[in-house]
């Protein structure tokens, strides 16, 4: 798939999104639990990913990818993946994917500790990413007191274009004005939810802005889930190739944009 996404679909960077909490469910028994369930499965699946795309010539984000801070996990989780990938400088690491209701006193903490210890095992001075507080919509709140002594690190904003508009680029304008790095490492067109109908106006809005700033977009998502913003159908094969029958609304859009 990541392959395929390179190749056919011209991506230079993917996100794996590994799941850090529960998602097993009595009444979905397919479905694995994250990274503090299974933390051997979840490192297989991200390996594959983070391979391909080193394979690919292209970037891979390594998403720790919770609404809940969970910092002894979080120091393993990053701990395995940096030894992995000492040598590799396409890899970049989000410490934190949308935190909800952490304050941003306690997500500096969190963040410095993890910046040190990525930077201690890395021979390459990676990339990292660190989300802000509420759903990564609070980058004023970074911008006002940001993490100090590092010149590798960026803070993701997130956007749905269907709930988030001109509000939320106003925020990112201030931070940019400030001086703070902006990286959107999620968005889509629909609601903040992941469903509902997209608002095209406004993802174009979003679209134009961002490529005026010279900002990192990354869409969500890479699956055939029922909702809005996966881009394939169920049909859809793991490995592709994907002709446009199972492609998704969301899936066309994306890869015309792209």
């Amino acid at each position: 798939a990541v392959h395929r996404l390179a190749e056919d679909w011209g991506v230079s960077v993917v996100r794996a999104a590994i799941g850090a909490d529960s998602h097993a469910m009595a009444d979905n028994p397919g479905i694995h639990d994250g990274y503090m369930g299974e933390p051997d499965f979840a490192l297989e699946h991200l390996y594959n990913v983070v391979d391909a795309a080193i394979e690919s010539g292209i970037y891979v984000i390594v998403d720790w990818h919770s609404h809940v801070l969970h910092a002894a996990e979080a120091r393993e989780f990053f701990t395995n993946v940096a030894t992995r990938y000492a040598d590799c400088p396409n890899v970049i690491y989000e410490l934190y994917n949308e935190p909800v209701d952490d304050s941003w006193d306690s997500l500096k903490s969190y963040a410095s500790e993890l910046i040190a210890l990525i930077d201690g095992i890395s021979k390459v001075h990676p990339l990292i990413l660190m989300g802000c507080p509420h759903w990564d919509q609070d980058i004023q709140l970074a911008a006002a007191d940001p993490i100090e002594g590092y010149d590798n690190l960026m803070y993701t904003v997130h956007f749905y274009a269907g709930t988030h508009t001109k509000w939320l680029r106003d925020r990112c304008d201030a931070a940019l004005d400030a001086g703070i790095p902006v990286f959107i490492s999620e968005c889509a067109a629909c609601e903040a939810s992941g469903d509902g109908p997209m608002d095209m106006e406004s993802w174009k809005e979003w679209s134009d802005w961002a490529s005026s700033k010279g900002l990192s977009m990354l869409t969500w998502s890479i699956s055939d889930k029922a909702e809005t913003c996966s881009m394939f159908t169920p049909e859809a094969s793991s490995e592709g190739p994907w002709t446009d029958d199972v492609l998704k609304p969301w899936g066309a859009i994306v890869k015309e944009w792209l």
